[in-house]
């Protein structure tokens, strides 16, 4: 038995040996966090376990058609919720990622952790952490073979959906062999692929145009052209409409310009808060910089929150991102 292996049985035991679950992802839930969340409480069914979902944020719309995902419970339904001793966190690079979920946590409680961020510092009693898997959905995947249960096509659709989505429709670096492996086992047993690229990926609401075409007004330069950035105001929201949920992907219009090695969106929540987004083409590790304001991700996709005014925000992101590259340009001239 290999020391991944051991990871899956011990969540396996983690699973069987008790009842009764909160299933948490993080905050502002996008596609891997939604669908690996009914994916855990689909195989908690199979398992005869009892359990309940829960979010701080809403299900995006857009991923609604997932089987269970009407299920779970957000702040927004004013319920106060009982607590739980056993609780399963899924995608969560860090334990405040799970936010007001934790008020819903026995004071003993026993956690599972299953993620594939690197910056996971391993918080859950149990620990199931992959960082080269393309998605936590990839690793439920495999947890779920573990235990023998076999997948049918709504199960399937969810998996589907969180490789899908944090693959940039199997584009990006972190598209590997396994991950199309996967992907087409999961389509033998039903799963549409094209249509769930075309809603998921292609398919734009109005708010999302409009509230992208404020930001892309804003498209800002380093003097280098190596760092692209725009921002969104709370009055851009208030008047497109726009929900957080319409902001995903707008990041990687900066990124996708020739010649940028690193796209930035700000979003501005208040006069002294503001959320950053960051893209990396491969030269810097935008989770290391995000780590220095608090957040974390990925090599090539990370966050974080700063407690400034959009313009100071600004100003210290891309100082360290330059900093970031100055340091990567001085590695290879070495």
């Amino acid at each position: 038995m290999n020391a991944w292996t051991a990871q899956l049985d011990a969540a396996v035991d983690f699973i069987r040996e008790r009842d009764d679950f909160l299933v948490v992802s993080h905050v502002q839930p996008d596609g891997d966090a939604i669908s690996s969340t009914v994916a855990v409480a689909w195989l908690l069914d199979k398992l005869g376990k009892s359990y309940a979902m829960y979010n701080e944020g809403p299900v995006p719309e857009r991923l609604h058609y997932l089987t269970g995902s009407e299920r779970i419970q957000t702040n927004a339904s004013g319920e106060a919720g009982r607590a739980y001793r056993h609780v399963i966190a899924v995608d969560c690079a860090d334990f405040s990622r799970v936010g007001n979920a934790t008020e819903r946590f026995e004071e003993n409680f026993e956690l599972l952790n299953i993620d594939h961020h690197p910056t996971n510092n391993g918080y859950g009693l149990v620990n199931v952490l992959r960082s080269d898997a393309a998605a936590t959905a990839e690793i439920l995947y495999e947890l779920i073979e573990r235990t023998g249960t076999v997948l049918d096509k709504d199960a399937a659709t969810a998996i589907y959906t969180g490789m899908l989505t944090d693959t940039g429709g199997f584009r990006y670096s972190n598209t590997t062999p396994n991950v199309l492996a996967i992907a087409s086992r999961l389509i033998d047993l039903g799963v549409d692929g094209p249509m769930l690229a075309e809603h998921l990926l292609e398919r734009m609401t109005l708010q999302q145009m409009l509230v992208l075409q404020r930001a892309l007004s804003r498209l800002t330069f380093s003097a280098d052209k190596r760092i692209a950035w725009l921002w969104v105001t709370p009055e851009d929201m208030t008047d497109t409409g726009a929900k957080n949920e319409d902001l995903e992907g707008i990041v990687n219009f900066p990124r996708n310009v020739e010649g940028v090695e690193v796209g930035i969106l700000f979003k501005q929540n208040s006069e002294n808060s503001v959320k950053v987004s960051l893209r990396s083409a491969g030269k810097v590790d935008v989770a290391a910089v995000s780590q220095l304001f608090g957040g974390g991700g990925h090599v090539r996709a990370a966050g974080c929150k700063v407690a400034a005014a959009l313009e100071d925000a600004i100003s210290q992101l891309t100082a360290a991102v330059g900093k970031a590259l100055e340091s990567h340009d001085a590695s290879q001239n070495a």
